[in-house]
């Protein structure tokens, strides 16, 4: 490595944030600006460890070691050259990841990891504003045209390894803009739209065609796409949303946290005078509950995870009375747990910049009720703590005795996660074998209907946006194949252990 002893010289620094009084005034991203000499510093600290953990960490296989090397000797643009080789979207993973990568960092094993994910968004932004990202328009056309359905990660980076092999690719999304739970999910405080913008930009000037408010399967049938297109890939991801079912839950003031979310990235959408149908949630569905704000309310936020904390930092922009998150789980330890050793993913506790600008957090909490007023508007949540207990060899739920408690609360966001991908319409209208869960069965890619392929959270269940562009990149490969033969789309690197044995 270019500084063989800087693991030992310098501390791990990674992405500086907006003070937290400034930051919940606005909807602008909260980590600031990269710096050349602080990313420098933290790519020295890249260990010359002989076997780099970090890629079989990375389900892209990100070339890690080797981009560290590259910006420690400021060769930037060779840096950008590795990054992008094995990933389509660094600006979209070095925000939003959870770096799994540094997880399975060597260093990280008694000191703190390198700062991988910080040095990878630091590459991509130095190299939109050098100029270095350009399209990359094919020299020659297969013949060959494949549909995408869906614009969320995966389907966008399967879009864009198809057109570098030069098939005519044709990207279906339902919502009015191209991006999926990137553009509708994810909070602009913690990845500005900009950011998609200017990707599809390239993305348009390299010959992709975007069709958005198509629902394909219900305006655009399933039978007109099969003879339409040569291939078809299901890239729709994970949409319904998982509910809990209590006494109390038809009331008034009760949210999946989606629709919450969607909301609110579209009115930031409209301040900055882009034209966005207001009406329509993520899905391209009508808005049912109207307009869901968290001013002045007591807000409960269930699920732990990090939509959950999503609703908590746009609560607070709100200007929330209060904001509880609340997880049903036992809470994770501090430092990595003993049943997740090195180099798997960690469970331990995980605290979001939004748990930073302030709420209340609480585990082993089961919702028992909500409560109404007379009106039907909710007005209470009734919590009790719980206790898991094994029992036969299977872990059980027991409510604590006297732990019963009301709260007051007219704002209550289920985010419990989501179930499998909408069956109605295009999954039904193609005949496509599910599996046991409710995903798209789909073997290397291939479903059970010809010339129809899936990936991403449709074919895997909901994860991670470094999965989805792992997910898109290789259905792209297999579609290569089917249509030509043969492909030389980039195929993952297989490495000594998988992602999967890493615990993703």
């Amino acid at each position: 490595m270019g500084k063989p002893t800087g693991f030992l010289e310098f501390e791990r620094k990674a992405s500086q944030k907006r003070d937290i009084a400034e930051r919940k005034k606005d909807y602008n991203e909260v980590e600031t600006k990269y710096s050349e000499s602080q990313t420098k510093e933290q790519a020295a600290r890249c260990m010359d460890c002989g076997i780099p953990f970090c890629h079989s960490g990375c389900p892209l296989g990100n070339i890690i070691p080797e981009f560290n090397d590259a910006v420690y000797d400021q060769n930037w643009q060779y840096a950008y050259t590795l990054l992008s080789s094995t990933n389509n979207f660094p600006e979209f993973t070095g925000r939003i990841c959870p770096a799994p990568c540094e997880s399975a960092c060597v260093l990280g094993i008694n000191k703190s990891p390198v700062a991988i994910e910080y040095i990878e968004k630091s590459i991509i932004e130095k190299a939109f504003e050098n100029g270095w990202v350009v399209p990359n328009v094919p020299k020659k056309r297969s013949g060959k045209s494949v549909a995408v359905v869906g614009s969320g990660p995966a389907g966008l980076a399967a879009a864009s390894q198809l057109n570098k092999a030069g098939h005519t690719v044709t990207v279906f999304e339902r919502a009015d803009q191209i991006g999926g739970l990137v553009r509708y999910g994810i909070p602009d405080f913690k990845l500005d739209k900009s950011i998609i913008d200017r990707r599809m930009e390239v993305m348009m000037a390299e010959g992709i065609t975007f069709k958005t408010g198509v629902n394909v399967g219900i305006d655009y049938k399933s039978d007109r796409l099969l003879a339409d297109f040569d291939a078809v890939l299901l890239s729709g991801g994970s949409t319904v949303p998982r509910d809990i079912e209590i006494p109390g839950r038809e009331l008034k003031g009760i949210y999946p946290a989606m629709e919450f979310l969607s909301q609110q990235n579209k009115r930031v959408a409209q301040d900055l005078g882009k034209s966005v149908d207001n009406t329509k949630d993520h899905r391209g569905e009508k808005y049912a509950n109207g307009e869901i704000l968290a001013t002045d309310k007591n807000v409960f936020v269930i699920g732990g995870g990090d939509t959950g904390s999503d609703c908590v930092g746009t609560s607070n922009r709100h200007g929330a009375a209060s904001i509880n998150q609340i997880e049903i789980m036992p809470m994770p330890p501090a430092t990595r747990a003993e049943s997740t050793p090195w180099p798997q993913w960690p469970m331990m506790l995980r605290t979001s910049t939004s748990h930073e600008e302030g709420c209340e957090r609480a585990w082993s909490i089961n919702t028992k009720e909500f409560i109404g007023d007379e009106n039907g508007n909710l007005k209470a949540i009734k919590l009790v703590e719980i206790e898991w207990v094994n029992e036969n060899g299977r872990m059980t739920m027991k409510d604590k005795p006297g732990t019963e408690k009301v709260y007051p609360c007219e704002l209550a966001l289920i985010a419990a996660g989501f179930l499998y991908p909408q069956p109605k319409g295009l999954l039904e209208g193609l005949g496509v074998k599910l599996d046991a869960r409710g995903n798209v069965d789909a073997v290397k890619y291939k479903t059970s209907v010809e010339k129809v392929f899936a990936a991403g959270d449709m074919r895997r269940g909901q994860s991670l946006v470094v999965w989805a562009i792992s997910e898109g990149r290789e259905a792209a490969r297999a579609i290569d194949e089917y249509l030509m033969g043969s492909s030389l789309l980039e195929a993952k690197a297989v490495s000594m252990i998988s992602a999967e044995y890493v615990g993703l």
